[in-house]
């Protein structure tokens, strides 16, 4: 199972995925991105995914492609982040240090099988 979702930050649009990123998952993940126009300067939050398959890393290969960078302290995510030359961005802990004291954002949330969750949040 996948959790992905796309925060509208102050400092940029993040794209925080948490769980399992194979098949038909990531395949929900790319429907989430491109449900609007990609948004330019686009994070991608990897330190909570837990395996990644070829359809994973297609995906990700493709949003390297449109100009993401990658968001990777954890040992699992560095080594995706290493195997397909991800750009990897090292001011998201600073961004993220940010948000946390209190900076406004929008969190827009869907379940990865496509269903909206509904959640509009002010952090």
């Amino acid at each position: 199972m996948l959790r992905a979702e796309i925060r509208w930050l102050r400092i940029g649009p993040t794209l925080k995925m948490e769980g399992g990123l194979v098949g038909q998952w990531a395949e929900q993940a790319r429907c989430l991105v491109t449900a609007g126009v990609v948004p330019k300067g686009l994070i991608v939050d990897l330190n909570d995914v837990s395996c990644v398959d070829s359809a994973g890393e297609r995906l990700l290969s493709w949003l390297a492609s449109l100009g993401a960078v990658f968001a990777a302290s954890t040992v699992y995510a560095v080594a995706i982040c290493e195997l397909l030359a991800l750009p990897t961005a090292q001011r998201v802990t600073a961004r993220r240090r940010e948000s946390k004291e209190g900076k406004s954002s929008v969190t827009h949330s869907m379940w990865a099988d496509g269903r909206p969750r509904g959640t509009l949040k002010e952090e």
